[in-house]
């Protein structure tokens, strides 16, 4: 066998055809829309590459179904973004014991049994959302408002980690008050408005809000206008889709916006890597960006949208 120069094994492994399985839990959402669209892209990038994508429909027994499709056609790994952690746990480790590699993204299972975890930190986004509203509130020792803290769910860790996070900086400032004691909107704009009306009856002064999500910090912005007070309230939000949290920090709706990164890109490079014979840490955890009016053209110009 004639060897080309600078062939290696890799080389090889990267010519061959790999079909891998994405089970999602949801399309109804936009961050999990922006989450497929990511995850095409880079698929597209590797003509080596069949994806196979299957919406659960935010039911977890049809991803469980989903999931045990992939297993049955024994595709060569599979990527799954559990709807949620204990119903999809015995089903990803079904998979392993397939012998498939199974990369768990965005929110994991109750179990070390996978190849490998990949996503966002929502403590350190929160982190990052008290740093930002503790500056503009004006600067460590200094800072003083009212701030408005609309949840996602109470029953979802994420919700608790983005809000764990903003404590941890914005508790240190005697100046900073909260208004309101763990209301939740459920991640959706209708009930955001809702809660953020009842605050605006509720109290004369509010400078700032702090929605889990944009959506969310959206739905507060439209009660205030609504109101004719959202010229004196800063709005603060989290997930920076393009299309949605960035264009909103562009308009002026939002003060900023802090990125969750969506994994499917990701996790399909990190599949291809153990495919190709490489390996990788068991948890990658992706880094969060701040979006304001600094960087939000530009993150719009990358994504034709401006």
């Amino acid at each position: 066998m004639l060897i080309p120069l600078g062939w290696t094994p890799r080389a090889l492994a990267d010519d061959k055809k790999y079909t891998i399985g994405f089970s999602q839990a949801t399309t109804l959402e936009p961050w999990r829309v922006q989450f497929n669209k990511d995850l095409k892209a880079e698929a597209e990038k590797h003509p080596n590459v069949n994806l196979l994508m299957a919406d659960a429909e935010d039911k977890t027994e049809k991803q469980v179904s989903d999931t045990e499709s992939f297993i049955t056609q024994e595709v060569d790994a599979i990527l799954i973004s559990p709807k949620e952690s204990a119903g999809l746990t015995a089903v990803v480790e079904k998979a392993m014991d397939a012998k498939i590699p199974v990369f768990v993204l965005d929110r994991n299972v109750n179990s070390e049994k996978y190849t490998q975890w990949i996503g966002g930190d929502n403590v350190v986004i929160g982190r990052a959302v008290g740093d930002f509203v503790v500056k503009t509130l004006g600067g460590a020792g200094k800072a003083k408002g009212n701030v408005v803290e609309i949840w996602g769910g109470l029953g979802t860790q994420a919700s608790h980690d983005r809000s764990n996070g903003y404590h941890e900086k914005a508790d240190k400032e005697s100046g900073i008050k909260h208004l309101l004691n763990q209301q939740s909107a459920d991640w959706k704009q209708a009930k955001a408005y809702e809660v953020m009306s009842t605050a605006l009856r509720n109290f004369e002064d509010i400078n700032l809000v702090y929605g889990h999500n944009d959506p969310m910090a959206y739905g507060a912005y439209l009660a205030a206008k609504d109101a004719g007070r959202e010229k004196n309230i800063l709005f603060v939000g989290v997930d920076a889709l393009p299309n949605e949290g960035v264009k909103y920090v562009h308009d002026g709706v939002l003060a900023a916006t802090f990125v969750y990164p969506t994994p499917g890109a990701e996790g399909l490079r990190q599949a291809l890597k153990v495919l190709g014979g490489g390996t990788v840490e068991k948890k990658l955890v992706l880094d969060t960006q701040t979006i304001t009016k600094d960087n939000a053209d530009a993150i719009l110009k990358a994504n034709g949208l401006l």
